[in-house]
């Protein structure tokens, strides 16, 4: 079976992103930088082209395209979190320098790349065998921004009034 490599498009800021997120995650390196040759229409003679690295042991390319093409919400990557310290720790990596927090687990990284920070939990909490507990538990998921796994288990568990 082929490989599959997500393609992320920047404006003119593809070695940064690269140099971040393999900062961030364990298991990332970068693997290349390509200057483009000569002019083209998203970069000049000798500018970072492409930025080739991995994520946790995934392999991603970044692209300078332009700025044609932003990111939006439509494309977003989760990170499957064991415990809060490591949902706190993403959370917090990924919105320093400039990202934004988002609503249930949802972030913009400081490039516009949206993140889902999810800890394994949740799906204990929303997809567990007692339905009114789920629902209480997505309320209180509703209500968040960074998701709290001690809040979602305490919804979950707490008696309907």
């Amino acid at each position: 079976m082929p490989g599959i490599t997500p393609c992320l498009w920047f404006d003119g800021r593809a070695e940064e992103a690269a140099e971040f997120y393999t900062s961030v995650f364990p298991d990332s390196r970068i693997l290349s930088v390509s200057r483009a040759p000569a002019d083209n229409p998203s970069t000049r003679a000798g500018e970072v082209l492409i930025a080739s690295f991995t994520i946790s042991g995934q392999r991603f390319t970044g692209l300078n395209g332009g700025p044609q093409f932003p990111f939006t919400e439509a494309v977003s990557f989760e990170i499957d979190c064991a415990d809060q310290a490591e949902v706190d720790r993403y959370w917090d990596a990924l919105v320093a320098g400039g990202g934004e927090h988002g609503q249930c687990g949802w972030l913009k990284d400081r490039f516009g790349v949206s993140w889902q920070v999810v800890p394994r939990q949740m799906g204990d909490y929303l997809g567990g065998p007692d339905p009114a507990g789920c629902a209480r538990a997505m309320q209180a998921m509703l209500g968040m921004t960074k998701l709290d796994i001690e809040g979602l288990r305490r919804a979950y568990e707490e008696a309907a009034d």
